[in-house]
């Protein structure tokens, strides 16, 4: 099993690739691992992602307080958003939060990433859902990204920038990297006439890839309710989270985890 301190590097090596590769400016962003049902690993408030050093990561409790931070440190003010993913999603082991450039765009632009425009976007993420705006630091913005977590393992945050979650901490960077390139692609796409989207017929067939490899986490191939019953999938309809089946699933989750006491 992997030491507290090794996590803590990895941590601040996946901060310096955010940085590195202009998700984030200044001290934006946070990452957080979990490491047992009431111990987080979390980056500080008020430091540059692309600087971090072990010594800088603190540990909190599953209501976001402080465990243990060194003198100067004190846990991410978005800490608060952390915590609602991982109560809501017993499967997630890392958030990753970050302002990738395009994503962001999007997310400004009040679009969600749900075209179907190449195969590994279809496969990896499905599509990306524009959760509603809320001020940062207060429980606005996980009680906007909630609705979204019980179908989706990235959202994007309206007129903030995107979140991604998944059962490790490379797995989360990956998902938000993957987020970025899909966003860069359909924006270029958009430039030069407009995106040639994947058929119905080609998007099943994708789905059905994905089920084989039996791929972990949320995603329209197991979850749309269209899908499921053999029908043409929500993919690209732009209302994603909006089925009231997905709303339905999430709120029932919510409230069964509410009554264990979690």
């Amino acid at each position: 099993m992997i030491n507290e301190y090794e996590i803590k590097k990895q941590i601040c090596e996946i901060g310096k690739r955010i940085y590195d590769k202009g998700m984030v400016a200044s001290n934006d962003g946070n990452i957080s691992v979990k490491l047992n049902d009431n111990e987080f690993l979390c980056t500080p408030t008020g430091v540059s992602k692309g600087f971090m050093t072990p010594e800088y990561i603190c540990k909190v409790d599953r209501n976001g307080k402080v465990i243990q931070a060194n003198p100067g440190f004190k846990p991410s003010s978005e800490i608060k958003m952390h915590m609602r993913v991982y109560k809501e999603r017993p499967d997630v082991n890392a958030v990753v939060h970050a302002h990738p450039l395009y994503a962001t765009g999007f997310a400004i632009a009040g679009i969600p990433l749900t075209q179907p425009i190449m195969p590994e976007a279809v496969i990896a993420l499905g599509c990306v859902p524009i959760a509603e705006y809320g001020t940062p630091s207060t429980e606005e913005i996980p009680d906007a990204v909630s609705k979204y977590l019980q179908s989706f393992d990235a959202v994007l945050l309206e007129n903030h920038g995107a979140l991604s979650f998944s059962d490790s901490l490379l797995n989360a960077y990956h998902k938000m990297e993957s987020v970025e390139f899909y966003a860069h692609l359909l924006f270029i796409s958009k430039q030069i006439g407009g995106p040639k989207e994947l058929s119905e017929a080609q998007v099943q067939r994708l789905y059905e890839i994905r089920r084989q490899f039996g791929m972990k986490g949320k995603h329209p191939a197991d979850l749309c309710p269209n899908a499921k019953s053999g029908q043409p999938s929500c993919h690209g309809c732009g209302k994603c989270g909006g089925h009231d089946n997905a709303d339905m699933v999430s709120e029932i989750t919510r409230r069964v985890l509410e009554q264990l006491g979690k």
